[in-house]
């Protein structure tokens, strides 16, 4: 699991983990992206870049509808976790803490969110533009710091990996900054249908290598034993995976990116 994205979970040391099915784990392959070129933008400073592109055309279009099958099994896992759990879930729309802080997302993701905003675009222009002139702003607050390459927002290949000093840097890197979908007056996501796989899963348990991981706020009072009853299994068959080897054969860059940088 991709700890960053879940820096306001506890992770549960299960008595009896040994007694349990081990689940597979969120791909962290390496994906290739298509890119675009930047182009630069008005305003103060430095000249900005707008997003790099990460799929177009015929690849685009199967690779939505893949997964919108992939999101489908993702919602239904959720949903089932969500009814087990009950009230020791207490998720509920204007909790923003777990959009505080930049966490990696894959290609996969970003091309949901590239395709949310571009929609989003045909019926709420006004509303897309907010999204990017947060993300923009936001951009220019993380750029000096960033660890990658703030020109494509590509962020280093050790970030994920647990020790590397990539990782480690990433580890303290702005964690106090809001995500640019979030809207700070209503507290809502704005492109909610087309959010990462981390804010999908957030909040029921699931399994990572310290046992099972559960939101902050959640499941207070409950046993080790009744939270792993409301284990979730978010991707039985690794379709996910499966996606970004795709996106793995399309032309480009590879690399993770945050938030910001794909809908600037």
């Amino acid at each position: 699991m991709e700890r960053k994205g879940y820096r306001h979970w506890r992770d549960i040391q299960l008595r009896f983990a040994d007694k349990l099915m081990p689940h597979g784990q969120h791909s962290t392959i390496s994906t290739e992206l298509q890119s675009e070129q930047a182009a630069p933008v008005r305003g103060r400073g430095r000249p900005r870049h707008t997003a790099v592109r990460y799929a177009s055309g015929m690849a685009l279009r199967r690779l939505l509808a893949a997964d919108s099958a992939l999101i489908q099994i993702v919602d239904a896992a959720v949903a089932d976790a969500s009814r087990r759990s009950g009230e020791w879930l207490v998720c509920r729309s204007g909790c923003t803490q777990c959009c505080v802080g930049v966490f990696a997302i894959n290609p996969l993701d970003a091309v949901r969110l590239q395709q949310g905003l571009a929609d989003l675009e045909k019926t709420d222009s006004r509303r897309a533009g907010r999204i990017r002139e947060r993300a923009r702003a936001s951009v220019g607050r993380l750029s000096a710091e960033f660890p990658g390459k703030a020109k494509t927002g590509v962020l280093d290949a050790g970030v994920l990996d647990e020790g590397a000093e990539a990782e480690k840097r990433f580890a303290e890197f702005a964690n106090d900054e809001p995500c640019p979908v979030l809207d700070p007056e209503t507290g809502l996501c704005d492109l909610y249908d087309a959010r990462p796989m981390t804010c999908r899963t957030f909040g029921p348990p699931v399994r990572s290598e310290g046992g099972l991981g559960v939101c902050e706020l959640c499941f207070h009072g409950a046993t080790d034993e009744q939270i792993a009853a409301c284990e979730m299994v978010t991707d039985p068959d690794d379709l996910e995976s499966k996606l970004l080897e795709k996106v793995e054969k399309t032309k480009g860059p590879r690399g993770r990116t945050i938030v910001a940088f794909c809908v600037r």
